[in-house]
């Protein structure tokens, strides 16, 4: 079983790109930020925000989140999350869960549970796949972007547009989101033996043939 772990914070392309590596590949698909999201997201519903409390919820949620790529989805408790767990007002508070550090510890199990049952390969996104939840993977790599792409992509995904409104709307959810997360784990500079793969200047396909390039390389 192969596993290439991507890391990387929001506007790298990490998503687009592991899907569609997974797709070529036949691997699964695996988006650990959206296992925080889902939890974040029930937090948000039944207003816990204290640590134990918060702790007792991950343990207790019946958590199930898709490993197709060509059909994603997540649900808590039998509730479909998928639209959901992306709005704003989630990702301003993935920190009540990512940042409770016996909560995450959960998470990473049940993440490397997910990995270790996937086969042929899976393709795993998140900010701490190549130094925590899987190290030993085949395909380490941190995807970056310089801040001004990042955030015009990120404008485009929510917004439908990179026009100054939408930037400004944007600017202040990566950044803030970034900080929060840095103060957790570390995404923003490789560990050793990981590639680095600066995505500001490549279209999609480069990038997708580029991580596929790491994959034979390790074979």
């Amino acid at each position: 079983m192969s596993v290439v772990a991507i890391d990387g914070p929001s506007g790298v392309g990490k998503s687009s790109t592991a899907k569609e590596v997974a797709r070529r590949l036949g691997y699964a698909y695996l988006d650990t930020g959206a296992m925080y999201r889902a939890m974040a997201w029930l937090a948000l519903n039944r207003g816990v925000t204290d640590p134990v409390d918060v702790l007792e919820q991950v343990r207790g949620a019946d958590l199930e989140i898709s490993t197709d790529p060509d059909d994603f989805s997540v649900s808590v408790d039998g509730i479909d999350v998928t639209e959901e767990i992306r709005s704003p007002e989630v990702s301003e508070n993935v920190q009540t869960v990512s940042a409770v550090p016996d909560a995450r510890s959960e998470l990473i199990e049940r993440q490397r549970d997910i990995i270790a049952a996937a086969s042929p390969g899976v393709v795993v996104e998140g900010r701490d796949i190549t130094t925590v939840v899987a190290p030993d993977a085949a395909v380490r790599l941190l995807m970056t972007a310089r801040d001004d792409v990042r955030v015009s992509r990120r404008a485009k995904e929510l917004h439908g547009s990179d026009d100054a409104e939408a930037v400004a709307a944007t600017q202040s959810q990566v950044t803030g989101r970034d900080a929060k997360d840095s103060a957790t784990t570390s995404f923003l500079t490789a560990a050793d033996g990981v590639h680095t793969l600066d995505t500001s200047d490549l279209d999609f396909e480069q990038v997708v043939t580029t991580v596929l390039d790491l994959v034979k390389e390790a074979r």
